[in-house]
Formats: C-alpha cells, structure tokens, sequence
C-alpha cells in the first residue's frame, strides 16, 4: 500500500511542504524491540506449485439495491501442523465496519467528505458488517462464535496433521458507504475482505491468528489459496477479480454469474461497477487489464500508457527477483484518495485526473512491486510489515533508477533524513502513525545499504534464492536474515540485523549525497514537483501565486521590492516576510535579489525589473514600484477581478494579489501588502503564514485573499488544489 494522493505524496514530498510552510516537524516518537519471530523454513518453488492446503469454493449473490452480500462458502482445509485442532479460525475483517472506532482511518478524509457532500446519509450508512448464520461440517451444524473479526469454529474431532476437512460457512454482508478495504460509493462496489477467510495456525505458539484489522495501517497474512467463485450481478456490471474470469447467463432476468478461478492466490478480492470500461493488453502470456471509468476526453489514450508501463516493470521485477507466474494482472481505478491498495493480482489505484503522466506515477510501480512483496512472498503484515513495504518500495527505486529517473531513483534514498529512534522491524502498534517513516523510508534505506555493500550482481542473486524459498509462502524477518547469510555472507546478515532490529539506523555516510549533490537534487525535486502540479492543471488561470514559484525554479529572474517603511515595527515585519521567503526559495535553489532602495527601483524599473518575476512587500503607497506602475497595476487586476483601488483604501486591511507584470505579460507581480503602517500581531501572524502558503505547490491555486485585523482571511478567489486538502489533514 501506499499513502498517497492521487499524486504521490510521500513523507519526503510532505517534509518539503512543511519546510514551504514553515511548520514544526513532528516529534519521533521512541518505538519498541520486536520479540524474534518464529525460525525461518525453506520452500521450494515446485514443492509450492503441488497445491494450496485450502481450497473456496464461494457463490455470492450481490443485492444491489440494498448493497447486501449472501454468500454460501465451502472450505477445504488441510491440517500443516503438527498439532491436532479441535477448532478452526476464520478471519471476519468486514466486522471492522460494525464502529467507526474500529474502522480503518485511512478513508476517513473522503468519508467525511462524502457525509459532507450528501447530508442525506446517516452516520450509520458509514457501517457494516458480516453475520454468519450457518456453519456446518459434513452436514452436521458446529457450534461457533464470530467475536472480534474472528469466526471460531468447534469441530467435531481434532483435526490430525495431514488430515482434511470441509466447512460450509453461510454469511451475510452489509456493505458499509464510503471509502473504506470494503465498502460502496457512487458506482463502484470495493470488495476486499468480503467473506471469512483462513486465519493462520501458529504451532510454535499452538494458537489461531486473531488480530483484528489494523485502525492506521494493514494487517494481511494469508495461506496462498485455491479459489473458485460465482458472483451473481446485474447484468450491466463489471467485474474485476483475480484469476480466470467467465460469464455465463444467471437464473433471474437481467441478471448474469461472473465466475473465476484464481490457484495460489494470497487473497480474492473483487470490484464491481455498471460504469467500467475495461482495457487490456496481452504479451507473452500475460494479459494485463485496466478497469477504468471514462470520465474525461482522452483517458483511453493515459490508460495506453498506464498498460505499457505496467509491462515495463513487471518485466523488470521479472528480471531482478523472480518470474511473475499468473496469467493476468488487473488494476482498478477507484474513488480512493490518500491511498493505493495493493491486493494479490490486483491494484487499486485512485482516480487519473489531469494530464496524467504514467511513466512518472511512482505509486503505481510501488503497488506494482507488491505483488512480490505481499501476493507471492506473504508476511504478517500486523507484526513486520517492512518485509512488504520496504521492499516493495525499494523495487519501485530500484526499477526508477534503471530507467534513468534521478528523482525517483537511487539519490531519493541516498538524501539523508537522519535517524529515527525507532527499529524498522517493529509491529503496527509500536511504529502508529510513522509507518511511512519507518516501513518505507528507513526500509528502503536498509536494504540499499545491503545492495551498495555486496554490489548489484550479489544482490540480485541473493533477491532470487528469497523468492525461490518463500514465492506462495510466508517470510518473517529470519527468514530474510537467514536467506542473506546462506547466499551472502555472516558478515552482511549481521549488519542487516542491526539495521532491522536497533533503532536509530541511518544510511552509511559513504553511501550519502554530499551537500552538494543534495542541494542539486533538492532544486531539481522542486522543478518536477511544480512543474507536475502546473502540468497536470493545465486549464488554471496564469495568474496564481504559486506560479511565481513555478517560474523561478525554470530559471526566470524573481525579485523582491520592498516599500519604505513607516515605523520600526514595519520595517521588522518586512524583514521577517523576506527572511521567510528567502529560506524557502533557498531551500528550493531559488535565488532572489532584494530591493530597498527608492532611487535603486526607480533607476531598474525599464531593464531589470521590466524583465524579472517580481514579489512586493508592504505599504503599497510607500512602495516606488507600485507607485510608477500604479496605472497598470490597476489594470492588470481587472483580470482577476480584484478590486484595486477599493482595497488599498481601506484601513488597517492586509492580504495579497497576483497579476500579470504590468510592463512584461510573460512575468508575474505577487503583492504582499497591508495598508495601515503596521500590521497588528494577529494580521503578523495571519499575513506571514498566508504567504508561505500561497507560494506552495501544495496550496490552492490563489489570485487573491484578504485579512482582517483579526488575522482572519476574510475574502479570497483561487482555484482548488485537488493535493491541498492532503496537506492541511497532514
């Protein structure tokens, strides 16, 4: 999975925006140790490849006018242990939707939006759950109980090792509304964790996996499964489900069965719409689908693109770790904000908007990379979940650089963030809220310091064995351990180890960018950021702060033009805002010249200034420039619609505008103004704060705004940033 917005937004990109900002950075919190984790086994490919230990066989009908599932569920399940069972354990994960206590957070953003944007719906439309109404064994009821998002049922008599047994579960699903693993939204239906699936025996601890489902982060850890099922849909839907898919007429009128087969497979997940058009391209055996919705003008030649590129690093992932062995791959497009989900066979992405650039969406290989890393090699993702996030990420980096992405590449790991005093192989519950941090950041961190030290070929080989002994399986942490030493050497599986089990790891410094390096990069980050936001908004007004932004970091000349102060107390708040500003575009590898004087601004009005992207700063009519360009000043605001003349006569007001230079069209003017002397503490504040944010990437789009003596931004025109709202929840 990956926390993004539909635009990736990773913890760094998020670093740069409260560094715009100006905001604190959190505090690290101190984690905990992980207990080790059970003793590593080896399997091979082929042994995997015989079949899976538990076979569904699920039919399921979706009522679709009261979004319910009915389901009937026949489980074979073949004892691996060495104890005698006396019951089974089945994971019931859509009851995390019976709270929003228990509900994952992750969707909370749209869903409080959703409540928003339709005040019909009731808190309790937001909820759901399964019940189970029948549990049986050769025809004979057992008794069970479903506690906690855990069917337990009792057999009849233990279950030997090697020994098989069939279960019949009948259930019932209500299907929350929103945006959660399992839920209902607009047209589409998101179907993860729909009916009672396997938990995992642990004989080490002779106990049934219970964990509910992670409220912040994920808890998936699945036997790779044979699966056979038959959903009975309107007949106007489409369906995306791993395996092999067939449709055939259903019993009821406009109604059809939409079936597949899908063998070791980690998990079976379905979506459903009447509104997907379905896209697919075929190479050497593996057909590669994208369900989509055509909801703009030229979408199908982006989905093209999307279909390519996912050939591009399946192949390469194909390459570097391991032969993907199904026959298909599909990818869904979603509602989903914030996030990408990755399933066995399947991804969901969130909705393509704009002029979407598929060879540079980094959250689409990272999902893509998941189906090494969660699919085919399985993990506890509750209790180590940087086995599949880290590696899935460092795979993303590691596919970016070999295509000669700079920022998305190798120097994106060697940046250093420094150490966090946590241990990258901790549980959800003691990492909380720094997963990407920790799993994805510090993860990637410590696997390339394993590929920089034993050098690609030696890793690549190692990355090889860990897939041949765990591909349908699942790792832990010795288990990667024991698979370094066995191809690599005692030396690196010991510093791998405290890598993943001691807190405060940090990149070897030989392995870093020098200040140097990172100042390059930095300013180069920015440019792409900018430039992909501007891309992608293609239909925005020219006139927008950020913009200015934008140009600078292409190399057009931006300057800052103070007005002559009226007191001490101006003087220092002029200051404060040009410091400000100046850290932030220094930071960006934006250089500024600043202007004070009177005769040195009059004397560059007709060259220097005429061609340069400029920023003025306080009292307009104590300021040179605004006074010789007053004509066009009031002119060029016209566009915008910003009153001009009315706003800078009004008392002890302040705020901001942006128009087009009044002497060059092809530069802009950003105008930080108030029109008392001063400012008061609150419009300081108010007026600073505002500022920082207007010139962000990650701000809305603003032409103007205006702030009380209050501090309060009482009045503004911009255009809504689709990433914004990501960064104020952050």
């Amino acid at each position: 999975m990956n926390t993004t917005t539909k635009l990736k937004i990773s913890k760094r990109m998020l670093a740069c925006s409260l560094i715009f900002t100006l905001a604190v950075c959190p505090i690290l919190n101190t984690g905990n140790a992980l207990a080790a984790p059970a003793a590593a086994t080896k399997q091979d490919v082929n042994k995997a490849e015989v079949h899976s230990p538990i076979q569904y066989q699920i039919d399921v009908r979706l009522d679709e006018k009261k979004m319910t599932l009915h389901g009937n569920q026949t489980v074979v399940f073949r004892n691996t242990s060495k104890d005698s069972l006396k019951e089974l354990v089945f994971h019931t994960f859509a009851d995390a939707n019976r709270s929003k206590e228990t509900q994952s957070s992750m969707f909370k953003l749209t869903n409080a939006e959703a409540q928003k944007n339709e005040s019909s719906r009731k808190p309790e439309d937001f909820l759901g759950g399964i019940d189970i109404t029948k549990v049986q064994s050769n025809g004979q009821a057992l008794e069970f109980n479903n506690k906690n998002q855990a069917l337990t049922a009792t057999l009849g008599q233990a279950l030997k090792p090697g020994e098989s047994v069939t279960v019949e579960i009948q259930f019932d699903v209500k299907l929350p509304y929103g945006s959660q693993r399992l839920s209902y939204y607009k047209n589409i239906i998101n179907g993860a964790h729909w009916f009672p699936v396997m938990s995992i025996y642990d004989e080490n601890k002779h106990q049934w996996n219970k964990t509910p489902y992670s409220t912040f982060f994920e808890s998936d850890y699945y036997t790779s499964s044979d699966f056979k099922v038959n959903m009975d849909v309107p007949a106007s839907y489409q369906v995306s489900m791993p395996g092999t898919i067939t449709e055939h007429q259903g019993t009821e009128a406009g109604r059809k069965i939409v079936s597949t087969v899908s063998n070791n497979t980690r998990e079976l997940v379905f979506f459903a719409s009447p509104d997907f058009k379905v896209a697919s391209k075929t190479r050497d055996g593996l057909t590669v689908y994208y369900y989509y919705f055509d909801n703009m003008k030229g979408k199908q030649e982006i989905i093209d693109q999307y279909l390519d590129q996912a050939f591009k690093a399946i192949n390469f992932f194909n390459d570097k770790f391991g032969k993907y062995p199904y026959a298909d791959f599909r990818i869904v497009e979603s509602y989903v904000e914030g996030v990408a989900v990755e399933f066995a066979r399947v991804i969901q992405m969130g909705m393509i908007q704009g002029h979407k650039d598929a060879s540079k969406d980094t959250v689409f290989v990272h999902e893509i990379a998941h189906q090494w890393f969660h699919a085919l090699i399985g993990n506890d993702s509750e209790t180590e979940s940087f086995l599949d996030e880290g590696f899935a990420d460092f795979a993303r980096v590691y596919f970016a650089d070999k295509q000669g992405d700079m920022l998305n590449g190798f120097k994106s790991i060697q940046m250093p963030i420094g150490p966090i005093d946590m241990i990258i192989g901790s549980s959800n519950n003691d990492i909380g809220d720094m997963a990407n941090a920790v799993y994805y950041e510090k993860g990637r961190e410590a696997i390339y310091q394993l590929y920089r030290t034993v050098g690609e070929e030696k890793f690549d080989q190692f990355m090889k064995e860990y897939f041949k002994r765990y591909v349908y399986q699942n790792t832990t942490i010795n288990g990667l351990l024991q698979t370094i030493e066995d191809t690599l050497g005692k030396a690196p599986r010991n510093e791998m180890e405290k890598a993943l089990r001691q807190p405060n790891f940090d990149l070897k410094p030989e392995y870093q960018l020098s200040e140097d390096e990172q100042s390059k990069y930095w300013n180069e980050q920015f440019k792409s950021i900018y430039a992909d936001i501007f891309t992608q908004s293609a239909d925005l007004p020219y006139e927008t702060m950020n913009r200015i932004s934008h140009k600078a970091l292409q190399g057009e000349p931006l300057t800052i033009v103070l007005s002559d102060p009226l007191s001490k107390t101006a003087k220092a708040q002029q200051d404060q805002l040009v410091q400000k500003i100046q850290m932030t575009f220094g930071f960006m590898g934006i250089q500024t010249n600043v202007l004070t004087e009177r005769q040195t601004i009059k004397s560059k009005l007709e060259k220097e200034l005429a061609n340069s992207n400029i920023i003025v700063i306080g009292n307009p009519k104590s300021n040179a420039l605004v006074q010789a360009m007053k004509p066009g000043i009031i002119k060029r605001s016209e566009a915008i619609s910003f009153p001009w003349k009315e706003m800078m006569d009004k008392k002890n007001s302040a705020g901001a505008y942006v128009i087009k230079h009044p002497y060059n069209q092809n530069r802009l003017m950003v105008n930080f103004f108030w029109t008392g002397s001063q400012l008061n503490k609150q419009q300081a504040e108010a007026s600073i704060f505002q500022a920082s944010e207007a010139l962000s990437f990650s701000s809305h789009f603003y032409q103007f705004y205006m702030i009380d003596p209050a501090g309060k931004v009482t009045t503004d025109k911009k255009v809504e940033n689709p990433i914004a709202k990501f960064f104020e929840q952050a």
